[in-house]
């Protein structure tokens, strides 16, 4: 009895700790940073990519995880650079990358001290996050890590009352707390062994939830989240945490994602979650897969991308834009091509998307509106529908290369008729002058 008082108590004080959460003046800084940045490479990369079938192969081909750790002996990625890397992501545009430390199926993208199922054991042998940390500061990107709360290689994780991981071939009874420490352990050396890290991006809380859009979506375990979050915020203060939980904010996070929606959106079926008033962020792929998958040629538009892009910043939120690299360490021509021409569209109207915030516009399928502290962007993807009604007071309407364009004055804003539009494809900029 004395045992379990002092559960609860250690249960209720924990509850209390998160519930009276508070980011300090760093974090702030760091929530409108990220903000600002807008726009990312995400990177899905391991070993993993030698089967060409996507990050959750392991899972969905139901490969026990003794067979499965035999492409630790083949996984070579000889032609990896990282600068060549973080130079494609610069001339995209993107002012951050987030890189897949450890996955789902636990291997782990650097040289850790507490698993030898890591890439240093490979034939290739050396640390690419080492290599990944050192170019985004010499080409002034910051680095983001995503780690995986999941593990479906480890026996310690609580893989018995989770979704996932049922044929890894697991019979020891599992110890959450000998995997917290694990986690404790590797996130130390991510965080104290390669710089500055701008954000900690987790993953697989959903693995011991119900499905998406069910009633009760509670977790089957106590992932002692204000142990991990303390640990995160004390060893780098700066350091924002999001977690890809699907659900609303839990305290002590820094941002919400949604994964390959924007927010307010649910194509995908993972995304019940409302926006909170958290820096947003929208992960979406460049074709149907996150990992390398040598069979998905559903490839995005150059438009598709832009749109994307503009469509999440006009409702406050980041692109998080995945690529999926072959295990040679190349990133595929296709991708690199569309990113190319993405960079060209964001070295002519970045100042439309960098830094600012949603516009005054409640978005729309066809138009949606950016501003910052001088002027509204307003984003035409398509022939216009209807005139444009903008609200709050303003001085001129402008084409992004400055022909003026005629507006009349409404009651509580202004109007701009559709036939004063010129649409250009992929996208129009207005530029609307606050007074």
């Amino acid at each position: 009895m004395k045992q379990l008082l002092a559960s609860l108590l250690l249960l209720t004080v924990s509850f209390v700790t998160a519930q009276e959460y508070q980011p300090s003046a760093i974090q702030l800084a760091s929530r409108k940073l990220f903000q600002d940045n807008k726009f990312g490479l995400f990177i899905h990369w391991g070993a993993s990519s030698v089967l060409g079938d996507g990050e959750w192969v392991m899972e969905n081909k139901g490969i026990p995880f003794r067979d499965y750790q035999k492409l630790q002996q083949i996984f070579n990625p000889a032609q990896f650079n990282a600068d060549a890397w973080v130079r494609m992501a610069k001339q995209a545009g993107m002012k951050y990358i987030v890189f897949i430390t450890r996955h789902h199926d636990g291997f782990s993208n650097w040289d850790t001290k507490f698993s030898d199922w890591k890439i240093t054991n490979t034939p290739y042998k050396q640390d690419v996050l080492k290599q990944l940390a050192a170019a985004c500061k010499q080409h002034g990107l910051q680095l983001g890590l995503y780690y995986s709360t999941l593990d479906w290689s480890r026996s310690d994780y609580p893989y018995e009352t989770g979704r996932t991981g049922k044929k890894a071939g697991r019979t020891i009874k599992s110890h959450y707390d000998s995997y917290l420490q694990f986690m404790k352990n590797q996130l130390t050396e991510l965080l104290t062994n390669y710089g500055p890290v701008s954000c900690i991006w987790l993953d697989g809380h959903w693995d011991q939830t119900n499905p998406e859009g069910s009633a009760d979506r509670s977790s089957r375990i106590n992932w002692k989240y204000d142990e991990l979050y303390g640990l995160i915020h004390r060893l780098q203060p700066q350091c924002l945490i999001g977690n890809n939980h699907h659900l609303d904010p839990i305290p002590g996070e820094d941002f919400q994602m949604f994964e390959q929606d924007l927010p307010g959106e649910n194509k995908a079926g993972l995304n019940y979650q409302s926006a909170s008033a958290l820096p947003l962020e929208s992960c979406i792929t460049m074709n149907d897969s996150w990992g390398f998958r040598i069979t998905d040629r559903n490839y995005k538009s150059v438009q598709q991308i832009i749109h994307t892009l503009v469509g999440a910043a006009g409702r406050n939120s980041n692109l998080l834009l995945n690529v999926g690299p072959m295990p040679n360490g190349l990133v595929q021509q296709e991708f690199q091509d569309t990113l190319k021409l993405v960079g060209a569209w964001m070295q002519r109207y970045g100042q439309s998307i960098y830094a600012t915030r949603g516009g005054p516009m409640q978005p729309q399928s066809w138009v949606v509106s950016t501003e910052n502290h001088q002027n509204v962007f307003v984003h035409v993807l398509q022939k216009p529908e209807a005139d444009i009604l903008i609200p709050g007071n303003y001085t001129s309407v402008t084409s992004f290369d400055g022909k003026p364009i005629a507006f009349t004055q409404t009651g509580n804003g202004i109007r701009i008729s559709k036939e004063a539009i010129a649409f250009l494809a992929p996208v129009s900029v207005l530029v609307v002058k606050k007074s």
